[in-house]
């Protein structure tokens, strides 16, 4: 035990070393930029000013959007996706894995999940003991199932998911701004160094080095920032870009997917105004997604949970309502107009799902019928 229990804390300790190692390159870009550039190298006072409030402004959102991606614990499931006690016991005991499974459905009917298995199975996870929720994965690093898990990232030594992830975007975003203000001012006197414009001096080494150190990071991040971009626009993660999700029809990439100012609006949140900091405002609570096939209640599936052991002394971020994407009537259904079919989804109270599908063009006959039928009579 004492050594296991060494290893792991050593091995905690090595996954800090990235982390450990942009904070250096960054320390040392502050020193190069601020000493050696701005008080030994640039002779005009307005321009040294200007260039510190520029450089200050991107450095404070890189580093507040950075550390917000470390330290931002994952979000795992609530106690709502535990097994009650007597159907665990079952699922112990139990060795078919039909049997497992029958128990493990018995349970999800009472829950908003709606993805499955590459082979149509409950998702459940027996590291955690718990049924997974959609877009939900287990991390072997952080030892947990993390909430619409995007990937686990070892620059931040942070899994990257539905608690953190509009703060990951914002820290690639602001990296590539951070690197676009150094090469753009310091241009200039690279080349007057590199052109021995001016004289060799203790500032040339840094100054050199920092121009290249900056336009390589911007080009590596760049490529990753417009990755990220792409897959909010498409309300994908990682894992879904590489794996499609499985639905009861089959898999689906867009599954997910509601429109592109929808899409971006379930990571950064409906209020433009806290889009470009990094503070939590995206939609949801990480349990239940609205999709293009099963339109979920929000209310209805908070209150499901909260019946079956979830509250907000969980340690979970404070949900937001997709107002925009579901209708109240008194029956709790929604109907929508997909592809020429209307698509009835009745909820009662997340137990029971019935989905109707009539053909739009019957439909449409069939009241041009009726219009003919009460057309008044022509004498």
């Amino acid at each position: 035990m004492a050594p296991s229990h060494a290893l792991r804390c050593c091995k905690r300790a090595l996954n800090w070393i990235p982390v450990l190692f942009i904070n250096l390159v960054v320390g040392w870009s502050y020193y190069a930029y601020v000493v050696e550039l701005c008080v030994y190298t640039i002779p005009n006072n307005a321009e040294r000013i200007s260039y510190l409030v520029i450089f200050h402004i991107f450095l404070t959102m890189f580093i507040w959007s950075y550390w917000k991606t470390i330290w931002s614990k994952p979000a795992g499931p609530s106690k709502a996706f535990a097994l009650p006690r007597a159907e665990k016991e079952l699922y112990e005991r139990e060795e078919r894995a039909e049997t497992q499974q029958e128990i493990l459905k018995k349970v999800a009917r009472n829950l908003p999940v709606y993805t499955r298995t590459a082979g149509g199975a409950i998702r459940y996870c027996d590291n955690c003991q718990v049924i997974k929720p959609d877009r939900c994965h287990h991390c072997s690093t952080c030892e947990m199932c993390v909430l619409k898990m995007d990937h686990h990232c070892p620059w931040v030594n942070n899994c990257v998911g539905f608690s953190n992830y509009k703060y990951f975007v914002l820290f690639l975003a602001y990296a590539s701004l951070y690197c676009i203000v150094i090469c753009a001012t310091v241009i200039q006197y690279f080349i007057k160094f590199w052109t021995k414009q001016l004289p060799d001096t203790h500032a040339k080494f840094h100054i050199l080095f920092l121009f290249f150190v900056a336009a390589l990071f911007f080009i590596s991040i760049l490529s990753l920032l417009g990755y990220h971009l792409w897959l909010v626009g498409k309300n994908r993660t990682t894992i879904e870009a590489f794996r499609a999700p499985v639905f009861a029809n089959g898999p689906d990439k867009n599954g997910f997917s509601l429109g592109f100012s929808r899409n971006v609006a379930e990571v950064f949140g409906d209020q433009a105004k806290y889009w470009f900091f990094p503070v939590f405002s995206s939609l949801g609570d990480g349990h239940s997604f609205v999709t293009r096939l099963v339109h979920i209640d929000p209310e209805q599936a908070n209150s499901v949970l909260q019946q079956n052991g979830k509250s907000p002394t969980d340690g979970e971020t404070n949900p937001s309502v997709h107002g925009n994407n579901t209708q109240h009537t008194g029956e709790d259904s929604k109907e929508k107009i997909d592809r020429g079919q209307i698509v009835s989804v009745t909820v009662e109270n997340c137990r029971h799902i019935s989905t109707e599908l009539i053909n739009f063009d019957a439909l449409k006959q069939e009241h041009q019928h009726l219009h003919r039928s009460r057309s008044p009579p022509s004498f």
